[in-house]
């Protein structure tokens, strides 16, 4: 029985959407299993003497200046406070017998700040960059709701967007001219996902992931990999999660698993779980913007309450 126009418009329909559902799954295995799995990462330790961390004394930071002093190489840590560089320099230095030097920074303070990290950093063979440092709301709130706003949404976009752009020019001449290096800029699945009462800080981190994709274009011929982390929930002080879970691993977790996806995924959330629940929004977004914005709101609205609650008592 001959097929209708109809049918085999259907036909090539479902052809292309199977043959779609197929590479995305091949990608992710290649992405996630494969591909690390035959260790096709870089290796960090290649590409300078030193890395360089900017919001490094707790969270994903400090874990980014551990891993990398375990792998032999000097690190740069860049903080406000001072008394906890010289303290996690001291644990770095004696644990993973490499050289650290500390750079007390407040990033909020603005363009100020920046002179003296480029002093600092002058003459140093540095060959990775992890733009970690970061700044969300107390808890998630309504854009006109938020106590002290207009200080929030302004250092919010001073740290998140301003520091990512500052460090990126203080850091890559050297590299351009080395003709290596790897920057890391940390945004988070918050700007690819609906995030309804965190609107300034989604935004913020989808301006570090755009600005890192076209970046990394433009500087591939000169040998340096530019990759734009996108993570979920990780069991950190910012995100207020005390207890881990195989969701929202511990910084160290994290860590270790992102640095494994360097130079194979460019835009990734660095993290197995923390894709495939992307991937889950996302794929319900399509299907239903709606439904996916509903569910997200409901989250973020249970968040606030109880975050409020606690603030109350």
């Amino acid at each position: 029985m001959s097929l209708t126009t109809l049918e085999k418009i259907g036909l090539v329909c479902l052809t292309i959407l199977g043959f779609k559902i197929v590479r995305s799954i091949l990608q992710f295995v290649y992405c996630h299993v494969v591909a690390p799995s035959l260790k096709l990462f870089i290796n960090l330790k290649q590409q300078g003497q030193w890395a360089v961390i900017t919001g490094c004394t707790d969270g994903l930071g400090k874990a980014f200046a551990e891993e990398l002093a375990s792998q032999g190489i000097d690190v740069v840590l860049i903080s406000r406070t001072k008394s906890k560089l010289d303290t996690l320099a001291a644990e770095i230095g004696e644990k993973y017998k490499v050289n650290t030097k500390v750079v007390e920074a407040d990033f909020t303070e603005g363009n100020s700040v920046f002179s003296n990290i480029e002093k600092q950093l002058f003459g140093l063979d540095i060959g990775v960059l992890v733009n970690n440092v970061g700044l969300s709301y107390p808890h998630p709130e309504h854009f006109l709701n938020l106590p002290n706003r207009e200080k929030v949404y302004s250092d919010i976009i001073q740290v998140n967007i301003n520091t990512t752009l500052a460090m990126c020019q203080i850091v890559m001449p050297s590299m351009v001219e080395n003709r290596r290096g790897v920057v890391i800029n940390v945004s988070s699945t918050a700007g690819h996902i609906p995030s309804p009462l965190l609107s300034i800080y989604a935004a913020s981190k989808i301006f570090v992931s755009k600005f890192s994709t076209d970046l990394a274009t433009e500087y591939k011929k000169y040998g340096i990999t530019v990759q734009c982390l996108t993570p979920g929930y990780v069991a950190t002080k910012m995100s207020k999660i005390r207890k881990a879970s195989w969701m929202a691993p511990t910084p160290k977790t994290y860590v270790k698993k992102a640095l494994k996806t360097v130079g194979i995924e460019g835009l990734t959330t660095g993290y197995f779980p923390h894709s495939l629940l992307v991937n889950a929004i996302q794929t319900m977004s399509s299907l239903s913007p709606s439904f996916a914005e509903w569910i997200v709101m409901r989250t973020m609205m249970s968040i606030r309450a109880r975050a409020v609650k606690k603030a109350a008592s």
